[in-house]
């Protein structure tokens, strides 16, 4: 629910107008009791003066606690943390707080996101980004097996704005695609290994709240999990090719700009020989770039625990 920019602007002028006219017109000969209700309208309404954005700012849970408190409840681990998956019914049973968070997220206005320093940003539309689509597969669940049952034959559910945030109506397409990668803000291609698309195949939903103090930790984190799931990335000996997930070939281009250091395929590969493969030899060959790259097929099916 986002703030209500009206009631706060009436409440003002009702705050400035009960000043105005319990100021005594000659304080030299007021009385006590008049004066003291205007010290007291004036105390009660000082809190106006601020403007509505510093406010969300300086009080919102960087923390994210409500978020991490149910993601520690309903999120199972999987082969050593390499994955993960959701009790959604868990979710469904705690809907009251996970809505609680998502109003908080969407009470976060424009001006007060701005306040935030980057870390904050990127780990609030990271969360925000997997909490809004838990909540998107509670309102058919459990009567889907994948998230694009939510979608049409004219669009998916990735691009309709009906998520409230930033003072506007946003899709999860404009979180991750025109926020959380747009060129410039944040650059970060471990962004992928971030959010979760609420199916077997995406990156792990993590286990609890990407927070700014641990954000690059957790983001180093996440990328090892992913990279380590020969499920997902492995060294085809026979075949002499890496098979990498279908996530690299979609948004390989943001694996090539140099961000982080990463220039290519082939050296982010490199980068993590060691998750991809038990053979020495096979390692080397990885670090050393010389192989071809094959995407594996992706699963849509829903990362519920039901499964």
């Amino acid at each position: 629910m986002q703030p209500s920019t009206t009631n706060s602007a009436t409440s003002a002028i009702d705050c400035q107008n009960s000043a105005i006219g319990d100021a005594p017109l000659n304080p030299g000969v007021a009385s006590t009791t008049r004066r003291r209700d205007f010290l007291r309208t004036a105390a009660a309404c000082a809190s106006f003066a601020l403007p509505l954005g510093r406010s969300y700012a300086t009080t919102f849970d960087h923390a994210h606690l409500n978020w991490s408190g149910l993601l520690k409840r309903h999120v199972v681990l999987l082969r050593g943390g390499q994955a993960s998956q959701v009790r959604y019914g868990g979710f469904a049973a705690d809907r009251s707080t996970l809505k609680a968070y998502l109003s908080a997220l969407s009470g976060v206005t424009s001006e007060a996101f701005a306040g935030f320093s980057m870390p904050q940003r990127q780990a609030f539309l990271i969360n925000a980004y997997n909490a809004f689509t838990v909540e998107l597969i509670l309102t058919r669940y459990p009567d889907l097996a994948s998230i694009k049952d939510l979608g049409s034959l004219f669009s998916n559910p990735w691009k309709p704005k009906w998520i409230p945030l930033l003072g506007g109506k946003v899709s999860l397409d404009d979180i991750e695609h025109v926020m959380l990668r747009k060129r410039g803000v944040y650059d970060d291609p471990r962004v992928h290994f971030a959010v979760n698309c609420a199916s077997i195949a995406c990156p792990m939903l993590r286990e609890e709240a990407f927070v700014a103090t641990r954000l690059d930790a957790q983001m180093d984190e996440q990328t090892t999990r992913f990279m380590s799931d020969r499920t997902r990335n492995r060294f085809d000996e026979a075949g002499g090719r890496l098979l990498l997930s279908r996530i690299f070939d979609w948004y390989g281009d943001d694996f090539k700009r140099g961000d982080r250091g990463i220039a290519s395929l082939q050296a982010f590969a490199g980068l993590h020989a060691e998750l991809l493969s038990d053979s020495p030899s096979v390692r080397e060959r990885i670090r050393s770039g010389r192989f071809d790259i094959s995407f594996l097929d992706y699963d849509w099916s829903l990362n519920d625990v039901r499964r």
